[in-house]
Order: C-alpha cells, then sequence, then structure tokens
C-alpha cells in the first residue's frame, strides 16, 4: 500500500511518498549436484535466483544472498515483487524473522 501526504513548502505543494512495510518469505530448493549443492527460488528462478555451494549450508546461504539481491535489483527497476503462488510466497504485513534449522 502506498500512501501519498502533501506538504504546503514554498507555496508549492511537494508529496512525501510513504511505502508499507512488508515481508515476503520465499520457498527455496537445495539439493545435491555431483561433488556440490544447488539451491534456487523457484519464483525466482528467472530473474537468476539460484546458486551453489560446496555444502549444503553453504548453498543455503548463498541462495538468501541471491534472493536479497534480486529482490533489490527488481525494486531498483521498478519491477513488482512476486507475491504468488502462494505456496512460494508468503507476504505478511508485519516486520518477521525467518530461521532455518
Amino acid at each position: 500500500m502506498l500512501r501519498f501526504t502533501s506538504e504546503e513548502k514554498y507555496g508549492i505543494n511537494s508529496f512525501r511518498l510513504e511505502k508499507k512495510m512488508k515481508t515476503y518469505t520465499f520457498r527455496v530448493v537445495v539439493e545435491p549436484d555431483e561433488d556440490r549443492w544447488f539451491a534456487y527460488c523457484p519464483v525466482l528462478e528467472d530473474k537468476g535466483g539460484a546458486t551453489w555451494g560446496y555444502t549444503k549450508e553453504e548453498a543455503l546461504k548463498n541462495i538468501r544472498e541471491v534472493v536479497e539481491m534480486t529482490i533489490e535489483s527488481m525494486i531498483e527497476h521498478g519491477e513488482p515483487i512476486p507475491e504468488e503462488p502462494e505456496a512460494e510466497v508468503k507476504v505478511s504485513s508485519e516486520p518477521l524473522v525467518a530461521v532455518t534449522v
């Protein structure tokens, strides 16, 4: 949701854009691939949401960074962040912290 508020400044109307914070949780897949682990985010794979690591933990760390960079790039380019399908991405209107164990 975007909310606009106007202010009178030096006789000119200016607008300040206030963006409501959302938390996105993306499903990722981490699977063995010969001598390394392959990790990808199905809903972001077509945007480059894939990586690898020598261990499962490294691949999971790498995919987290790739997803963050992919979303940052989408925001910078004005692209919408995927909010569906529900099985692949969950959206919350409040800040959350996810922990994978």
